[in-house]
C-alpha cells in the first residue's frame, strides 16, 4: 500500500510562541558586578570563564561555541551574533533544529510551534515553508561543498530574509564566521518530507565533522570552547573529535571547555567537562537558563575588555 502524501500547511497560518520582537538585544558591558559576587563555588567558575574569553581575545586564540536550538529560540541569537561581530567567539557549531528555528524568525519574524496541539490535530512539522527553504538549502549547498549551516546561512542572505540581522546563520556566513551544523537525520521536521535528500543531508554534516576536529585540534594554548543548550548530540560530536584527535597524538593543554545548561546532563557532563582532561585540557560546568546565562556572559566579558583597553 502507497504511503499516503503529507498534507501541509502555510507557515503564515501556523502559531508560534516566538517572535523577533523577543529576542534579546546587543549585550551592553556589565561593569562592578564581577567584583561583588562571593569568592566561592559557581561565582569564582565564572570568574575562571570570563578570564579565559578575555585572554583567548588578547592573544588571538579561538573560542568555539557549540549550541542547541533552544538557544535561539530563546532569542540570544543577536547575543552571539555580537559577540561574533567583535572576535571574541571565532567558531559555531550546531545541530539541525538550529537551521529550523533560525531561518523561521529570518524569513518570517517568528518559530516554535506548539508541538501538543500540533501532534494531535495533524500539523506538527507540516509548514511547507519552512522544509522547502532548508533541505532546497542544503542540496544546493552540498553540491558546492558547503555544511548545512553555510548553506543555508548563504541561502537566508541570497534571498534577502527580513530578518537577517538576527539570523546567526546567516550573520556568521556574512562574517566569515565559521559555522558547521551536525545532523542526526529523523531529528528535525524537516527530514520527515519528500524535499529531504540523506544523501547531501549526510555528506554535508560529514564534511562539517572533519570541519570541526580541524577546530577543535586548535583550541590548546589559551582556546575555549563552550557548549550552550545541547545535552547530547554536540557532546558526542566533540567527543569524537576528541578522539581523533587523540588518535593523531594531538593535546589540547590550556583548553578551557565549559557546559552551560539549565540542569545537569549526563553527557554534556561527562564529554564536555570531564574527558577534556584526558587531553590536557580543563572543564567547568555552570547552571543556568540561558536566556540570563549567555547575556550576563557576554556583558561581563565585554566590561572588562573595555575596562583592560
Amino acid at each position: 500500500m502507497e504511503p499516503q502524501p503529507l498534507k501541509t500547511l502555510s507557515i503564515h497560518h501556523r502559531p508560534s510562541k516566538v517572535r523577533v520582537e523577543h529576542l534579546a538585544g546587543s549585550p551592553v558591558p556589565l561593569r562592578g558586578y564581577l567584583e561583588r559576587l562571593p569568592r566561592q563555588l559557581a561565582a569564582e567558575s565564572l570568574r575562571i570563564v570570563v578570564e579565559a574569553l578575555v585572554a583567548a581575545h588578547r592573544r588571538g586564540r579561538p573560542v568555539l561555541v557549540t549550541l542547541g536550538a533552544h538557544v535561539i529560540k530563546c532569542g540570544l541569537g543577536p547575543v552571539l551574533i555580537d559577540l561574533a561581530r567583535r572576535r571574541v567567539c571565532t567558531a559555531f557549531a550546531t545541530h539541525g533544529a538550529t537551521l529550523i528555528h533560525d531561518s523561521e524568525l529570518a524569513l518570517f519574524g517568528h518559530t516554535s510551534e506548539d508541538v501538543e496541539v500540533g501532534l494531535r490535530d495533524g500539523t506538527f512539522g507540516m509548514a511547507e515553508e519552512t522544509h522547502q527553504f532548508i533541505n532546497t538549502a542544503i542540496h544546493a549547498g552540498a553540491k558546492r561543498g558547503e555544511g548545512p549551516a553555510t548553506a543555508v546561512g548563504r541561502a537566508l542572505l541570497e534571498a534577502n530574509a527580513p530578518h537577517a540581522e538576527i539570523s546567526l546563520l546567516a550573520q556568521a556566513v556574512r562574517l566569515e564566521v565559521p559555522i558547521t551544523a551536525h545532523l542526526a537525520i529523523g531529528t528535525d521536521i524537516v527530514h520527515m518530507h519528500p524535499t529531504a535528500d540523506g544523501a547531501a543531508m549526510g555528506a554535508a554534516s560529514l564534511a562539517d565533522f572533519h570541519r570541526l576536529v580541524e577546530r577543535v585540534g586548535e583550541l590548546g594554548d589559551g582556546g575555549v570552547l563552550l557548549n550552550f543548550g545541547s545535552a547530547v548530540i554536540l557532546p558526542e560530536v566533540v567527543l569524537k573529535a576528541f578522539a581523533v584527535l587523540r588518535n593523531r597524538g594531538v593535546r589540547l593543554d590550556g583548553l578551557l571547555s565549559v557546559d552551560f545548561d539549565m540542569v545537569r546532563h549526563y553527557r554534556s557532563g561527562k564529554q564536555i567537562v570531564e574527558r577534556v582532561g584526558v587531553l590536557g585540557g580543563r572543564g567547568i560546568a555552570l547552571t543556568g537558563h540561558h536566556e540570563i546565562m549567555l547575556p550576563l556572559l557576554a556583558g561581563l566579558v565585554l566590561a572588562c575588555l573595555e575596562d583592560r583597553e
